[in-house]
């Protein structure tokens, strides 16, 4: 009884195991957005308004040198396997128009 009740043990502590690394591999930051929505920009003409009804709420908000910055981004790092990133930066003139955007994707396999 004794060596059926350690087999079971071990069963159990491989499970958990297994499930502390499976689900505390992984970490995601900021939140996901439409990146085929990112060729609809058009610098000078597509105003906050339209950026917040492509994409939602930005993640983060802030100024660079007096110029409004707005930033949509996910960010997924894991301990094994593919890590994968995502950012969109706009920025806006005086006008909340679009000045200026940057898109980034990174896709890790390993």
């Amino acid at each position: 009884m004794k060596n059926s009740s350690k087999k079971v043990g071990i069963f159990w502590g491989l499970v958990i195991i297994t499930a502390l690394v499976t689900l505390g591999g992984c970490a995601r930051i900021g939140q996901d957005f439409s990146e085929q929505r990112v060729g609809l920009i058009k610098v000078g003409e597509t105003t906050q308004s339209d950026i917040i009804t492509m994409f939602g709420q930005p993640w983060r908000k802030g100024i660079e040198n007096g110029v409004t910055m707005w930033t949509y981004g996910r960010y997924t790092y894991r301990l094994i396997g593919e890590t994968d990133a995502k950012d969109l930066i706009v920025k806006f003139d005086s006008d909340k128009k679009v000045k200026s955007y940057t898109f980034n994707e990174t896709v890790d396999k390993e």
